[in-house]
């Protein structure tokens, strides 16, 4: 009976297909810096550099911190 922390990135795609950008975000905030790690590691898989990993490294990081504050968020409300 609760959401899950990937809960309305489905959604949040759909509204992206659809050129609702407030909307995506509203649904699920991480989906721009998902979107951002998945090219970087897309660029990755193509062009080595260490900065290229500190990107991964920090894409991650924040996407990992909003679908926590997120969820905390969904949690308390």
């Amino acid at each position: 009976g609760f959401d899950c922390m990937g809960c309305g990135l489905q959604r949040s795609l759909n509204f992206l297909y659809h050129g609702e950008f407030v909307a995506a975000f509203k649904m699920y905030p991480a989906i721009y810096s998902l979107i951002l790690l998945a090219l970087v590691l897309v660029i990755s898989i193509f062009y080595k550099s260490k900065s290229i990993n500190k990107l991964i490294n920090v894409f991650s990081i924040v996407s990992v911190l909003i679908i926590i504050v997120n969820f905390t968020v969904k949690l308390i409300i």
